[in-house]
């Protein structure tokens, strides 16, 4: 939801060739973590940073997930209370379903709206010990992204024959030095949109022919990629310059075409549907990857029903908290996507084959790891920098 905005800030074709090298890059990291993890024999991501850094490589991977998982699902429940409770950006409130179709009330304020969403949907969801358990409910959510796609493009599609709608930007708007800074924050959300890399081995443990799982992540990848060109790209067309950093929040006004309102309301619900239900995959690997940094020795956590439920109780009470006190997704994006994301995508896995304790790296994966950890760095250093820049910029014009 927030890739329509990398296209704001990039440019149509420039936002565009950026998520299909996210993409490439990803294929790769991911293909190299499979062949290096069935070098080592190791279960785990954290155990192959273990075998190639130590222990210190493992925890330090592990505070990463953890982070990383953390940002995310309290992006997802930003997006969901910004759906059904309506959001504010530059002085504008947009208005969610419920203030629209109830009026406003004290029950459907957006912190009350996110309790009844973490007592009723998702503490059931991230109740199951197993990811595959989560399978239906990961197949539904999927087809719904796909029907967020179908609707948006069918109503992009609708107002170009009508005439209502106009040629995108094709290039970034560079105005000053600051705006070229800014082109670089749409990194963590490309880098976010696509890492997976903390799922890949619970996904693998539980299949019966792990051969499998490379044609996966590619099938996986190439879905992905699609539903976020198709998003973007219409998003951006139908939004243009006023799309919002959650493109959702832009389906509160009037279409222009018949049924609109209707259609408004379908795209918004299903796609906080889809959220609901890619939540519990997410945070089944948070939780896996903060018993791990703090229970390191213990048996597995699925074994241990109370310390199962307290890390459970104790994760979600913090994700909650956090999507009631940070302001936008684009602010939770750039500060975990730029660090935590970033290192577990990408600088990792290029880390563990350059050290190639197994000695199975060829000179192909060590260039590819070169660039990789080059472009890592120096992108997500340079949107750190932009995003402290445009705060103290803030602060001094107010």
């Amino acid at each position: 939801m927030a890739l329509p905005a990398t296209l704001k800030q990039l440019g149509a074709i420039p936002g565009l060739i950026v998520i299909i090298l996210a993409a490439i890059l990803t294929e790769k990291s991911i293909e190299m973590l499979l062949r290096f993890t069935r070098a080592s024999k190791s279960a785990s991501y954290s155990g192959l940073a273990g075998d190639a850094f130590g222990g210190f490589g493992r925890t330090l991977l592990q505070a990463c997930i953890v982070i990383n998982n953390l940002g995310t699902l309290v992006v997802y429940m930003i997006i969901i209370g910004d759906v059904l409770s309506g959001t504010s950006s530059d002085g504008v409130h947009y208005s969610g379903v419920t203030e629209e179709w109830f009026g406003q009330h004290w029950w459907n304020s957006r912190s009350n709206l996110l309790l009844l969403t973490t007592l009723l949907v998702f503490a059931p969801l991230i109740s199951f010990k197993r990811v595959d358990s989560l399978r239906y409910t990961s197949a539904l959510s999927v087809a719904l992204a796909v029907v967020f796609v179908v609707i948006t493009a069918g109503i992009v599609i609708v107002k170009f024959i009508n005439g209502s709608i106009g040629m995108p930007r094709l290039l970034p708007k560079l105005i000053d030095q600051a705006s070229f800074w800014k082109l670089f924050t749409t990194v963590p959300v490309l880098v976010t949109a696509y890492i997976c890399h903390h799922n890949i081995h619970p996904i693998e443990n539980e299949l019966r022919d792990g051969s499998q799982m490379k044609s996966i992540v590619r099938t996986s990848i190439v879905l992905c990629s699609t539903v976020y060109i198709a998003t973007s790209f219409f998003g951006f067309l139908l939004f243009g310059d006023h799309t919002l950093d959650d493109v959702l929040a832009n389906f509160d006004g009037e279409l222009g075409i018949p049924y609109g309102s209707l259609l408004n309301d379908v795209v918004r619900v299903s796609y906080v549907i889809h959220l609901m239900l890619v939540f519990p995959i997410v945070f089944f690997s948070l939780r896996l990857n903060m018993d791990g940094l703090f229970f390191p020795y213990a048996i597995p956590i699925a074994y241990d029903n109370r310390r199962f439920f307290s890390v459970t109780a104790a994760l979600i009470c913090l994700i909650f908290l956090g999507a009631n006190c940070v302001p936008s997704i684009w602010d939770a994006f750039q500060f975990t996507g730029a660090t935590a994301t970033v290192s577990v995508g990408f600088i990792f896995p290029a880390a563990i084959v350059l050290r190639d304790t197994h000695g199975i790296a060829t000179k192909r994966d060590r260039l590819v790891s070169s660039v990789m950890i080059l472009l890592a760095v120096s992108s997500s250093s340079v949107a750190i920098c932009s995003d402290i820049y445009s705060i103290f910029n803030i602060g001094v014009e107010a």
